[in-house]
């Protein structure tokens, strides 16, 4: 590669410019560190991870053995037509941890270090995305182990589970960008989290993660099947259970890439404007 050099108007010095595709490789290694120091973290208080899989694991519970028999769904077992519904809740609460944490380094003049370092803008945030997306694959399959100890059962096959399980931790992953806004905006853990469940209450509770949307008000029936996170999980639902799986697949996946694109620069911009 050749190199490219400028001459700085003040001193006169000659200094290399940095060519895109290096700005890149080192954009992608700073993610990584960044991504690394968030997953010790995890290892070295594994509590995290243990109390972010007690919540599900009792909705799993409750919902099995204490509400199921008064629910039913036509032609399916519900304890199947619950689970799909259970790994979205997962991963949608789980994306909240990224507000939290975040508002956390805020709180603690972490991000001020970082924005005096010499690493690329997007690096925080997309480190602590990308970590938080590896803690919500071990908690999927996690969750995933005690479904089939309730009495889960995939009635497609094993490739089909895997794609479902994929969907679903994209779609906490883009969840994690407006949240990292969010906790950015805030910069207080326990703000965040207020902050994080009233707009993540509505997505998860008027949905069909937990019952089918005929069940609704006439009123919310609109809202509740047509929203982002019931279209992830009838496209897991239709991977996991069978029958077409075309349209909420290319629904889910609409969702998500919108998502990105609207969440990611305004946590960008949001992290360069941050003190």
């Amino acid at each position: 590669m050749t190199a490219v050099t400028t001459v700085t108007a003040v001193t006169g010095v000659v200094e290399p410019t940095e060519q895109p595709s290096d700005r890149l490789f080192h954009a992608v290694a700073d993610t990584i560190t960044i991504a690394q120091r968030n997953l010790i973290t995890l290892r070295r208080v594994p509590q995290l991870l243990i109390f972010s899989t007690i919540q599900p694991v009792i909705f799993v519970l409750l919902f099995r053995y204490v509400f199921g028999g008064a629910i039913h769904v036509p032609n399916v077992p519900y304890v199947d037509f619950l689970m799909p519904g259970v790994f979205a809740q997962t991963v949608a609460f789980g994306a909240m941890n990224t507000a939290i944490g975040l508002a956390a380094d805020v709180n603690t003049g972490l991000i001020e270090r970082f924005r005096s370092l010499a690493m690329a803008r997007s690096a925080v945030l997309a480190g602590r995305t990308l970590a938080d997306a590896v803690r919500n694959v071990l908690v999927v399959a996690l969750m995933a182990t005690v479904g089939f100890a309730v009495g889960f059962r995939v009635h497609t096959n094993a490739l089909s589970l895997l794609a479902a399980l994929a969907l679903l931790v994209l779609f906490g992953y883009a969840l994690s960008w407006v949240f990292a806004a969010v906790g950015l905006a805030v910069g207080q853990p326990e703000t965040a989290q207020a902050a994080a469940f009233p707009v993540m209450a509505p997505l998860v509770f008027a949905s069909s993660a937990f019952v089918p949307v005929s069940t609704m008000p006439g009123w919310l029936q609109p809202f509740a099947e047509h929203q982002p996170l019931s279209v992830v999980v009838s496209a897991s639902r239709d991977l996991v259970l069978g029958g077409p799986t075309a349209t909420h697949v290319l629904q889910a996946l609409a969702w998500c890439a919108v998502i990105l694109a609207v969440a990611a620069p305004l946590a960008v911009r949001r992290y360069r404007r941050a003190a």
